[in-house]
């Protein structure tokens, strides 16, 4: 099953010099701006070989206090495996809260907590079958117009078969116009299943402004997992008010 990802809600504010988040795998600790929306419309996709597995729909974030925002994400999936066709249905619903607990501007750090919620609603089997958790710390350090950005994650994972992992990931992005950023990360998890492998992807990813408060936002590269290869790639329209 795909991932959903771990970026939900991330500052796509158009007064921010410097953007993280979406569309990368990796996360960022800067939080939505208070009493503003940060609205992804977002397709999400794996594959490996014949097979795919994907994922579409929206990322709700809204700035609900200072410091902190709360996200939903709703998701329609997708699977094709090779030799079975094509199925469809409700993904797994996820509810996130971020809070950042240091914003230090004179040097550029932030730091934020952002735990998730993944609850069992998918269909036709295309979800877990119980609830998990994902508990991350993400930190970011500014320098004009390049940020890097990362941090891990801990999942609890019940189910059969299934075990507990790690994520991890880090990135660089650079501000290269006023509407153009472009920026890459190395991601990491853990096996989920007994007997599993762990993967490492890399991912080269793009932000361009459109005007007023949309924003498109591509990423895409490869993954290695017990030495086959497989591709990832996003795409999203966002919507920022």
């Amino acid at each position: 099953m795909a991932r959903l990802r771990l970026v939900a809600a991330l500052s796509l504010a158009c007064a921010a010099p410097v953007l993280a988040g979406p569309p990368y795998i990796t996360d960022d600790p800067e939080p939505t701006t208070l009493r503003h929306w940060e609205i992804y419309n977002f397709l999400d996709i794996d594959g490996r070989g014949g097979d795919v597995d994907g994922v579409a729909g929206l990322d709700l974030n809204y700035g609900a206090a200072p410091g902190l925002q709360l996200t939903a994400t709703i998701p329609m999936a997708f699977e094709r495996e090779a030799g079975a066709g094509w199925s469809a249905g409700r993904g797994d619903l996820e509810l996130a809260a971020k809070y950042r607990f240091v914003d230090d501007e004179k040097h550029g750090w932030q730091a934020a907590v952002f735990p998730r919620m993944i609850l069992p609603t998918a269909a036709n089997g295309l979800g877990a079958t119980r609830a998990r958790l994902l508990l991350p710390l993400w930190v970011q350090k500014d320098v004009g117009k390049t940020s890097v950005f990362g941090g891990a994650g801990y999942e609890i994972n019940p189910g059969p078969a299934n075990r507990d992992f790690w994520q991890a990931g880090i990135a660089v992005t650079h501000d290269f116009s006023d509407k153009l950023q472009i920026g890459t990360e190395i991601s990491w998890q853990s096996a989920d299943t007994r007997g599993g492998d762990s993967s490492t992807g890399v991912d080269l990813g793009v932000i361009r402004k459109l005007g007023g408060p949309y924003a498109l936002l591509l990423a895409a590269g490869p993954g290695f997992s017990g030495g086959a290869v497989s591709y990832h790639s996003y795409a999203a329209l966002s919507l920022n008010f």
